[in-house]
């Protein structure tokens, strides 16, 4: 089908799919995109996705995506539905994901760019060495089974107890870092053994350090409250609950599968499996999913420690230097009790009004730092996009890009990149993603969030 024949259009950067466009949507769908971006939308089939949310029993408002939409396991990548518990709503692995809280902080530095322009190479080649990275790789931390319990429940606060990290840190981290209700008792041994040695770690597949310098404010005034200046050095972190976390969603799918014949569930896609928010197995993902996302907590948390001691090293010759501050830490991967609902954001970012929005781009362009606004709470339960969104498959990238070709590239734009993994590596070429600036603007334009800064990368360490 054209684009036409499904989206109606409401302004440029909405676009919905009526319930009445198939039998069963109970509610309608609502995309945020500009209409360049459709057919990428329409040829992948995330469009289906957003159009089967719309079935789920108890869905509150519409079934939404964002710009960055691309297709996903249940859910769309870029997908938020919020349920109703008082009408049946339901909780479902697929519109939280495989890697529980996924998410992305933003470290600001007292460093310009003039000050580190010939150690960014020594910073890149560090981290890569200091931080540990790539397909189930372990760290050295290993924790004990009463500590792995204690993680699951304190999340950032565990880390920051036991010397990584600064009390500010877990002000500056959405829901301080904890998300309450965890209990590890209902997280399988097998779950809990995948991560014995994975805090600290930066995992695979599109996590990332990456190195940056603020290349252009567009509202001093809020990028001044975040602390972020024209020229100042910044550090993305982003990873998740590494194995933990994609074992915890992998044994409650099957807990789910069950619960759809127990409750009489009937779902357009099995992948969207769920139960009632307030049934015994629901309760159960929720504690337990929420153990997974203060691991992935303690983990970037972590990440931030190991980074601070990396520069602090390679900076060594500035006293002083340098102070590096945590501006905000916020969740991708994650569903939340907000306002009496549940809230699933699946590679989405909450954007509450005056807080930072982070949207990190490909290693090859810029990222954002955005701040939410009420109208977000008025239309998407705030939430906006979580990054570019991918418009190639791994599978796709590996086809269309030879390793010598990215590396020039990278090169010819100033791009120092350490990678554990040539494959991972081409994977994540830029050619694979949206262009961020369109997905950016997107939700600029429609008004979820305004553009703060945007940063450009120096150095990359993927996993």
């Amino acid at each position: 089908m054209k684009p036409k024949e499904i989206f109606q259009k409401i302004d440029d950067y909405r676009w919905k799919i009526p319930k009445s466009f198939k039998a069963g949507m109970l509610t309608d769908a609502l995309l945020y995109a500009s209409e360049d971006m459709l057919p990428q939308i329409v040829s992948d089939n995330a469009y289906l996705q957003m159009i089967n949310v719309a079935f789920m029993p108890g869905i509150a408002g519409n079934s939404l995506a964002m710009p960055d939409i691309n297709l996903g396991y249940g859910f769309p990548i870029g997908g938020v539905a919020a349920f109703d518990p008082a009408k049946g709503g339901v909780i479902s692995p697929g519109g939280v994901g495989y890697d529980i809280n996924c998410g992305i902080r933003l470290l600001r530095t007292d460093l310009e760019l003039k000050e580190i322009k010939d150690k960014i190479s020594d910073i890149v080649d560090r981290l890569a060495a200091e931080v540990p990275s790539g397909v189930g790789k372990g760290g050295v931390i290993e924790l004990s089974k009463t500590d792995m319990d204690k993680v699951m429940v304190q999340g950032s606060k565990w880390a920051v107890s036991h010397g990584f990290g600064e009390e500010n840190d877990i002000l500056q981290t959405e829901s301080e870092g904890s998300l309450p209700g965890a209990d590890p008792s209902l997280v399988s041994q097998h779950a809990k053994d995948r991560g014995t040695d994975q805090a600290g770690t930066l995992g695979s597949g599109n996590h990332f350090l990456e190195v940056q310098v603020v290349e252009e404010v567009y509202d001093e005034k809020t990028a001044n409250q975040f602390g972020l200046l024209k020229g100042q050095i910044t550090i993305m972190v982003h990873s998740g609950s590494r194995g933990l976390g994609h074992q915890v969603c992998a044994d409650y799918i099957k807990v789910m599968n069950r619960a759809v014949q127990k409750y009489n569930i009937h779902l357009p896609d099995r992948q969207l499996c769920c139960a009632p928010i307030n049934s015994p197995e629901g309760k159960d993902y929720y504690a337990a999913m929420a153990g997974a996302a203060n691991f992935a907590w303690c983990n970037r948390q972590i990440l931030t420690h190991w980074t601070r001691e990396v520069f602090s090293k390679t900076m060594r010759s500035s006293p002083g230097k340098p102070g590096i501050s945590l501006v905000y830490d916020v969740a991708h991967n994650i569903a939340k009790m907000e306002n009496g609902l549940c809230v699933h954001r699946k590679g989405a970012t909450r954007a509450f009004p005056g807080q930072p929005v982070l949207i990190p781009g490909d290693m090859g362009r810029y990222s954002y730092v955005l701040v939410g606004t009420e109208r977000a709470m008025e239309e998407t339960w705030g939430s906006v996009c979580h990054g570019a969104g991918r418009r190639m498959s791994r599978a796709q990238a590996m086809r269309s890009v030879t390793l010598k070709q990215l590396m020039d590239e990278l090169e010819a734009k100033g791009v120092i990149v350490r990678s554990a993994s040539r494959k991972g590596l081409i994977e994540e070429a830029p050619e694979a993603y949206k262009d961020v600036r369109e997905v950016v603007d997107v939700v600029h334009n429609a008004g979820l969030a305004r553009k703060v800064c945007r940063m450009k990368p120096l150095g990359v360490v993927k996993g």
